[in-house]
């Protein structure tokens, strides 16, 4: 089976890109936008509108395989991939890359996409979320080629057991951190909040203590609305780098802070994912391992989790090899394309490390769905509820293709009547 046609449009993503740097900076609200002017390169505004352009592949018998490619909320920032507008990429996709896809024969899917990932033109790699969304597409290609689920495409191809088991879900709650935490508890999602800590004043406390204050009231909320005593989820929380600004670089000082969060989560797994940003890859590997090395001679049990500078294969396995973390988020579009979400899960689970399937609020249903795949395969410890920060879409998103999924695996290894 060959690629008969290759057709690209324009799409709108679940969410918005914002200028971090801009937001670090004190960036004000106003309403749902934000004042003042952007700091990242490509920003017309500190947020603007998410976009993804939606890649469409016919086949020769007539069906159509889709990805699409989207970026992070916080693009051109932490290492990553320039804002991708949808309208930049539109003439180079009809120029240079469909004439690569059509005709195209349906070969393994790691072989397809390996093409993309290392193809460069004018001296330059693809854009990171175009190498995802052409990789998305391409193993649904392969799937429905082979008429088999995503999943046992690349169980197939890694060698890897089907495993018709559920992988947790994190839910993330956006800005409404209180509406959105008491919807997650009472559809008992194994992880949450997040809770998007990304400023000081408003939402960490000059000396952490809204923070505090926030994972009592989760602990309170959680005993009070769970439908079962047996519901204990862990405590997940974003927070952008804030304490190693609140507590001016000392890394001791945000190590012993972390440690006395635990009395504050009460016995619930906690973990604390971007305690710092030290603005560039070794040095956000040495402070992490400071912060995580003092924070095991004082005995605590607080998990981190890392995320800024940690973005590519390449990078999560030096922070595993450093041991810089307990848990690292890989974060699907920051990668490429989605063969190096499987292939990071892998490695942290071969390295002893904790793996958080993640992504961005600011993905479309097509790329959280086929994430669902990946996650099913390569089986990280949690993956993220996405698209979108409203929670009660991403989640069903996820959580509904994931169970679809299950029931065709359990169906395949049950005997025949």
């Amino acid at each position: 089976m060959k690629i008969r046609h290759a057709l690209f449009a324009a799409g709108a993503s679940a969410y918005f890109f914002d200028d971090q740097r801009a937001i670090k900076k004190g960036a004000a609200h106003d309403g749902f936008a934000y004042r003042g002017k952007p700091v990242t390169d490509g920003f017309t505004a500190v947020r603007q509108a998410g976009e993804c352009v939606c890649i469409q592949l016919v086949l020769d018998d007539g069906s159509v395989a889709g990805g699409d490619a989207a970026a992070v909320q916080y693009s051109g920032v932490g290492g990553r991939d320039p804002l991708f507008l949808a309208r930049r990429q539109l003439p180079f996709l009809r120029r240079h890359i469909a004439p690569r896809l059509e005709g195209m024969a349906m070969g393994p899917f790691r072989e397809m996409a390996a093409r993309f990932e290392t193809l460069e033109i004018g001296g330059q790699r693809l854009h990171t979320a175009l190498r995802y969304g052409l990789s998305q597409a391409l193993l649904d290609a392969r799937a429905k080629a082979t008429r088999k689920l995503p999943c046992e495409v690349l169980c197939e191809e890694y060698g890897l057991p089907v495993v018709a088991r559920r992988v947790p879900i994190f839910g993330q709650t956006g800005d409404d951190r209180m509406n959105g935490a008491d919807k997650m508890i009472l559809k008992q999602v194994e992880a949450l909040p997040h809770g998007l800590i990304n400023n000081i004043p408003d939402k960490l406390g000059r000396r952490g203590e809204k923070l505090k204050a926030y994972i009592r009231w989760l602990v309170r909320r959680i005993r009070a609305l769970r439908p079962s005593p047996r519901y204990a989820p862990s405590l997940h929380l974003d927070v952008y780098g804030t304490l190693g600004i609140a507590f001016e670089g000392r890394l001791e000082k945000v190590a012993d802070y972390l440690a006395g969060l635990e009395k504050d989560a009460d016995g619930f797994p906690l973990y604390i994912e971007g305690p710092v940003d030290m603005e560039g890859k070794a040095r956000q590997i040495e402070a992490l391992q400071a912060v995580r090395e003092r924070l095991a001679r004082k005995g605590a049990r607080v998990k981190l989790v890392a995320d800024e500078w940690c973005n590519t294969l390449e990078d999560i396995r030096d922070f595993a090899d450093a041991r810089a973390c307990d848990m690292v988020q890989i974060k699907t579009p920051d990668l490429g394309g989605i063969q190096n979400t499987v292939e990071s899960v892998l490695y942290c689970r071969s390295h002893g490390m904790e793996a958080y399937q993640g992504g961005t609020c600011n993905e479309t249903d097509v790329s959280a769905r086929l994430c669902v795949h990946a996650a099913l395969a390569a089986r990280p410890q949690r993956m993220l509820a996405k698209p979108g920060m409203g929670f009660d879409e991403g989640y069903a998103i996820v959580n509904n293709e994931m169970q679809r999924a299950l029931r065709i695996l359990q169906t395949r290894s049950e005997p025949a009547p």
